[in-house]
Protein backbone atom coordinates (compact mmCIF):
# COMPACT_ATOMS: atom_id res chain seq x y z
CA UNK A 1 0.00 0.00 0.00
CA UNK A 2 3.16 2.18 -0.02
CA UNK A 3 3.52 4.94 -2.59
CA UNK A 4 6.21 4.13 -4.80
CA UNK A 5 8.81 6.72 -6.35
CA UNK A 6 7.06 7.47 -9.40
CA UNK A 7 4.02 7.85 -7.69
CA UNK A 8 5.13 10.47 -4.92
CA UNK A 9 6.61 12.43 -7.94
CA UNK A 10 3.65 12.12 -9.54
CA UNK A 11 1.33 13.79 -6.43
CA UNK A 12 3.90 16.32 -5.74
CA UNK A 13 5.26 17.25 -8.69
CA UNK A 14 3.16 21.05 -8.76
CA UNK A 15 3.84 21.57 -4.50
CA UNK A 16 7.58 21.04 -4.57
CA UNK A 17 9.34 24.32 -3.26
CA UNK A 18 12.37 23.29 -4.97
CA UNK A 19 13.70 19.74 -6.31
CA UNK A 20 14.71 18.16 -3.05
CA UNK A 21 11.86 19.52 -1.32
CA UNK A 22 10.26 16.83 1.58
CA UNK A 23 9.49 18.60 4.21
CA UNK A 24 7.69 21.82 3.53
CA UNK A 25 4.04 21.82 4.70
CA UNK A 26 3.14 21.39 1.18
CA UNK A 27 4.73 18.60 0.30
CA UNK A 28 3.64 16.85 3.26
CA UNK A 29 -0.15 17.82 2.98
CA UNK A 30 -0.08 16.28 -0.84
CA UNK A 31 2.01 13.34 0.55
CA UNK A 32 -1.35 12.92 3.38
CA UNK A 33 -3.93 13.46 0.77
CA UNK A 34 -3.06 10.70 -1.97
CA UNK A 35 -2.32 8.47 0.92
CA UNK A 36 -5.46 9.17 2.31
CA UNK A 37 -7.29 8.87 -1.13
CA UNK A 38 -5.91 5.56 -1.18
CA UNK A 39 -6.81 4.24 2.38
CA UNK A 40 -10.41 5.47 1.65
CA UNK A 41 -10.92 3.22 -1.04
CA UNK A 42 -9.36 0.37 0.58
CA UNK A 43 -11.76 1.07 3.81
CA UNK A 44 -14.72 0.76 1.15
CA UNK A 45 -13.82 -2.57 -0.01
CA UNK A 46 -13.14 -3.84 3.45
CA UNK A 47 -15.63 -2.42 6.11
CA UNK A 48 -13.93 -4.69 9.17
CA UNK A 49 -10.41 -2.89 9.03
CA UNK A 50 -10.76 -1.41 12.21
CA UNK A 51 -7.03 -0.64 12.49
CA UNK A 52 -6.50 0.96 8.94
CA UNK A 53 -9.49 3.27 9.94
CA UNK A 54 -7.79 4.70 12.91
CA UNK A 55 -4.62 5.24 10.62
CA UNK A 56 -6.65 6.75 8.25
CA UNK A 57 -8.20 9.20 11.17
CA UNK A 58 -4.92 9.99 12.40
CA UNK A 59 -3.49 10.70 8.67
CA UNK A 60 -6.49 13.53 8.48
CA UNK A 61 -5.61 15.00 11.74
CA UNK A 62 -2.13 15.59 10.56
CA UNK A 63 -3.25 16.91 7.62
CA UNK A 64 -5.85 19.30 9.02
CA UNK A 65 -2.93 20.34 11.80
CA UNK A 66 -0.41 20.90 8.74
CA UNK A 67 -3.03 23.27 7.04
CA UNK A 68 -3.68 24.81 9.97
CA UNK A 69 -0.06 25.84 10.09
CA UNK A 70 0.45 26.86 6.32
CA UNK A 71 -2.81 29.00 6.50
CA UNK A 72 -1.48 30.63 9.57
CA UNK A 73 2.23 31.09 7.66
CA UNK A 74 1.25 31.34 4.54
CA UNK A 75 -2.11 31.94 3.38
CA UNK A 76 -1.56 32.45 -0.37
CA UNK A 77 0.20 29.27 -0.26
CA UNK A 78 -2.25 27.03 1.49
CA UNK A 79 -5.15 28.50 -0.43
CA UNK A 80 -3.39 27.39 -4.19
CA UNK A 81 -2.72 24.29 -2.31
CA UNK A 82 -6.38 23.90 -1.62
CA UNK A 83 -6.86 24.77 -5.43
CA UNK A 84 -4.13 22.06 -6.63
CA UNK A 85 -5.01 19.38 -4.59
CA UNK A 86 -9.03 19.83 -4.71
CA UNK A 87 -9.75 20.07 -1.24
Amino acid sequence: MALTHAQKEKVTKEVKRHGTDTGSPEYQIAMFTEKIKRLTAHLKKNKQDFHSRRGLLKMVAKRKKLFAYLEKTDEKSAKGLKKTLGL
